[in-house]
């Protein structure tokens, strides 16, 4: 990991702390902490380009984007550019949530998963390092590290089950799991899923567009 890596694990952990980058419509370039994971991490008035990149390129990519400053780094055109460059994809823009671990054992009964068999488990194994996975009557609750090192959770509920409160439940569930700071990604359009996360204490804090290696 080099020492702008090291940036990108400080910029995650203070975020998840509440303390963010300064809201003076700045971009903010820095090494990525794995092979796997570049992107952009989008705060108020503030975003941070991960990448292995050269900070030249990047700075000069954003200036032609030609928009406000402010959305350029989230810009359709130099995500393009980004993947174009590192022959990486994109696949959608996700709301970043982050909350506190709570005490206690989970509020509903789980069972551990082994193996990589489930479908959720296999996703998650392509974004995220030692990834584990719970099941409960009618969803699965997944935890893994992701970008910067921080700990991701995501959450999966059957069709049949759903408007039941099992959604909140298992992110939740995420909470009690965890031995730190949890983060969930979420696409803005999943509104059921955001609602699920705020509902279970996950607070807001900026925007996400993570490359993947293809």
């Amino acid at each position: 990991m080099t020492g702008t890596a090291h940036r990108l694990v400080a910029v995650v952990e203070a975020a998840a702390g509440g303390i963010f980058p300064p809201p003076d419509g700045s971009v903010t370039v820095v090494g990525q902490h794995c092979a796997r994971d570049a992107g952009v991490l989008a705060f108020t008035a503030h975003s941070v380009v991960f990448t292995d990149e050269d900070e030249g390129w990047v700075r000069a990519t954003l200036a032609a984007v030609g928009c406000d400053p402010l959305a350029a780094a989230m810009n359709p055109r130099f995500l393009a550019a980004l993947m174009e460059r590192t022959g990486r994809a994109h696949d959608t823009v996700d709301v970043m949530s982050v909350a506190a671990p709570l005490p206690g054992p989970p509020p509903l009964s789980l069972t551990e998963l082994s193996g990589p068999g489930h479908p959720r488990i296999a996703g998650a194994l392509g974004r995220r390092d030692r990834v584990r996975a719970w099941a409960a009557d009618g969803g699965v609750v997944v935890l893994g590290h992701g970008i910067g090192g921080r700990l991701e959770a995501s959450v999966e509920v059957d069709e049949a089950v759903r408007h039941r409160g099992l959604g909140r439940a298992l992110a939740t569930a995420a909470r009690h799991l965890a031995g730190g700071p949890v983060w969930a990604q979420v696409a803005a359009g999943n509104a059921r899923s955001l609602r699920a996360f705020q509902a279970a204490g996950f607070r807001p804090v900026g925007a996400e567009a993570l490359l993947t290696a293809v």
